[in-house]
This record gives structure tokens, C-alpha cells and sequence, in this order.
């Protein structure tokens, strides 16, 4: 269902300031004030600072998830979250500018900021009390926009060769640096370590391998990280185009783990780094980003380059998280399927969008075959 304008009314609440904390985030049709989805969760230890940014958060994924491109009004009793958000506060506390970087990415352009009393903020404020108190709410949507959902997905839907050339996007994984090599957390904010030799003759194999489809190719895009430009650099000067950076493919940010393995990250804190690890939630390494904060980048990003490359081509040189995340969109898989899956460095993914938005997979983790042979991959 389209809407012309929403509301996102939020609240975040701590019993103890700090102490155990929760959020509750609701998206209304600004219209009709009909319920279009709510969400609420705990988060553990916090104050309520942080609660209600992360009701902020919960609410802004809500927006794009069910009203993307509407006109956005956000609405709390939170004059902190209000004003800074707004830009008429300065953001001085640390952990007040980890959840503001977190959330401005997905403030669509034009975004109405209102602070309202407390009693006009009762819908978000009971079911954050309500996930307190042990009945946690689930993200979903109104049960009118399940019915809707459910007479759109009976209606005929026109196989893909009936529909015009659909858009592709052959995503490249750039080729080894040392981290890759050693198994390191590498991600958006961390050393930024630049291809190795192996890795640029991985991705030269790729290049080689992908250039006799010079003249279907639109573009070349690359995530902003040293490793993916160097490797789009490659691919470019094999199809000839120019590289274009897309800021929405860049690998996760992983905090205080960058730069470490596995192991040593959870030598820093095992209960934290075992919590991160079966929960989609978390920030990595404490101030990086969570995988459904990724998931949200991502999907904003194949939307861009889909509605700009209408039925072409784009090769993008990107990294493991976003690729996986991008199949894990496509097929509609649980998010546990990151987990489930390998790609090598330099390898091919390839999806196709149809006009409908029909995903297909058409090849994961395609190499040539001196890439096959190679025994660093990762």
C-alpha cells in the first residue's frame, strides 16, 4: 500500500536510569491515524537516552520498510532526541553521537522533527512498557496491511521473459588484502588496508574474466573502502567506464573488533562477542553497526541503483556482508543464512531485478578458474 504522509511516534524508557531498558516505535498513516506497524524490544542495561534513540531507530526502519518515499513526520516526548536530531542541539555525549550516526542515514530528505507531551505519546510508551514487563512486540504490520499483502501476492504476477530486460547487478567481492589473508575483522571506519599482490591479480582475473561483457555493462560502481576502489579501478579499465561510489555498499563497521580475528575479539569480551553473535540487533564491537543496520543500508542502496540503471547492467565492487545480504534479500531467506554461505575474494555474485521487482539469482561466488586454484581464499 502507498502512503502520501506517515508519522513515527517513539519512546524509550529505563527502570533505573541506567537499568534494564526498552524501546517502542509506532508508524501511523498521518491521514487516517490508522496503525500501519509498531515495534518494541528491550535492550538490556541502558539509560534513557539511549532507549529512546533506539526508539527513534526502530521507528525510522519501520518508515522504510512500510512507507518508503512518503512524507515523514517524527514525533516524541524526547525534546533531547528532538532538538538534536533537528540540528538545534549540539550532540556532545559519546554514546549520544554513535546512536545519531546510526540513525541520520535513514532520515529521508524533508523530515518533520515535533516534540509532544508525554500524554500524547501513550502508543509507543505502552508496548516499550509492555516488552518490560516480558511481552516483547515483534516488528510487523497492522492486520489490515497483512490482509492488503495477501490479496496483492494472489493477483498474476507475469513470468520475467514477459516483463523487458530486467536490472542486474553483478557484485564483484574485491580481491585479498592482509586482513582477508588472516581472517581480520575488516570493516567501515578500521585501517582500510589496501589489495595485496595476490589480490590484485585475483581481481585482474575477474577483470579479464568479465570484460567480454564490456558492451552490456551500464556502470561501475564501488563502496568507498580502499580495497573496493582499487579493485573497481581494475574492473573499470576492463570494461571502460569510469567508477561511481555508492556509500550504501560498504562493509559493516565493526567497532572495537577491526583490525582483530574472531578469537581475539572475543578474548576483549566473551559474553558481549557471543551475544553479538546470535543477535541481529547488537552493534559490532560495541559502537559498529548491527547486521539488520547493514541489511537497512543495503536494501536503500540496491533501491538507488535499480531506479538510476533502469533494465541495465551495474558491476559493483563491494565485500562480503553487503553480497550476503543482498541474496539473503533476494530469496527471501532468514537471516541466519549470512552465516550459512562463502565467498571468496574476487568472486561474482550476479541477481537481475525484473520491472516487477522480481529477484533471481543467476550465479554466487562465480570465479575464473585461476581464482579456483588459488589456496588463499577466504
Amino acid at each position: 500500500m502507498t502512503y502520501r504522509s506517515v508519522q513515527i511516534e517513539a519512546d524509550g524508557g529505563s527502570r533505573g536510569n541506567p537499568g534494564p531498558a526498552a524501546y517502542g516505535a509506532v508508524l501511523f498513516d498521518a491521514e487516517t491515524r490508522k496503525v500501519i506497524a509498531e515495534k518494541a524490544a528491550t535492550i538490556g542495561e541502558a539509560t534513557n537516552n539511549v532507549a529512546e534513540y533506539s526508539g527513534l531507530i526502530a521507528g525510522l526502519e519501520l518508515y522504510h520498510e512500510y512507507a518508503e518515499g512518503a512524507a515523514l513526520e517524527v514525533r516524541m516526548d524526547s525534546k533531547l532526541v528532538v532538538q538534536q536530531m533537528s540540528g538545534a542541539w549540539a550532540i556532545k555525549h559519546p554514546d549520544m553521537k554513535v546512536l545519531a550516526l546510526r540513525a541520520r542515514p535513514l532520515v529521508p530528505e524533508g523530515t518533520t522533527w515535533t516534540w509532544i507531551p508525554r500524554e500524547q505519546n501513550k502508543h509507543a510508551d505502552r508496548i516499550l512498557n509492555e516488552a518490560l514487563d516480558g511481552k516483547k512486540l515483534e516488528s510487523g504490520p497492522a492486520e489490515d496491511t497483512l490482509v492488503e499483502a495477501a490479496d496483492a501476492s494472489r493477483e498474476r504476477r507475469k513470468p520475467p521473459w514477459e516483463q523487458g530486460p530486467p536490472t542486474t547487478l553483478v557484485l564483484v567481492r574485491h580481491g585479498e588484502t592482509d586482513h582477508t589473508r588472516d581472517k581480520k575483522f575488516s570493516g567501515s571506519g578500521g585501517d582500510d588496508p589496501g589489495l595485496n599482490e595476490d589480490g590484485r591479480a585475483q581481481v585482474q582475473a575477474t577483470a579479464d574474466w568479465l570484460a567480454p561483457l564490456a558492451d552490456e555493462v551500464d556502470a561501475v560502481v564501488t563502496s568507498p573502502l580502499r580495497r573496493t576502489r582499487e579493485s573497481a579501478d581494475i574492473l573499470a579499465a576492463a570494461l571502460g567506464h569510469p567508477v561511481e561510489v555508492e556509500e550504501g555498499i560498504a562493509e559493516a563497521a565493526f567497532g572495537a573488533w577491526d583490525g582483530l580475528t574472531f578469537l581475539e575479539a572475543r578474548e576483549l569480551d566473551e559474553a558481549a562477542f557471543d551475544k553479538w553473535i546470535g543477535s541481529f540487533d547488537l552493534p559490532a564491537g560495541g559502537t559498529g553497526e548491527s547486521v539488520k543496520d547493514v541489511e537497512l543500508r543495503v536494501r536503500r542502496a540496491r533501491d538507488r541503483l535499480i531506479a538510476a540503471h533502469p533494465g541495465k547492467t551495474v558491476v559493483c565492487a563491494t565485500h562480503v556482508t553487503p553480497i550476503k545480504l543482498l541474496v539473503k534479500l533476494a530469496l527471501d531467506l532468514p537471516m541466519e543464512s549470512i552465516y550459512k554461505t562463502e565467498l571468496a575474494p574476487a568472486s561474482v555474485t550476479i541477481i537481475a531485478w525484473y520491472p516487477d521487482g522480481h529477484p533471481v539469482l543467476k550465479l554466487f561466488n562465480g570465479r575464473p578458474a585461476d581464482v579456483l586454484t588459488s589456496n588463499r581464499s577466504f
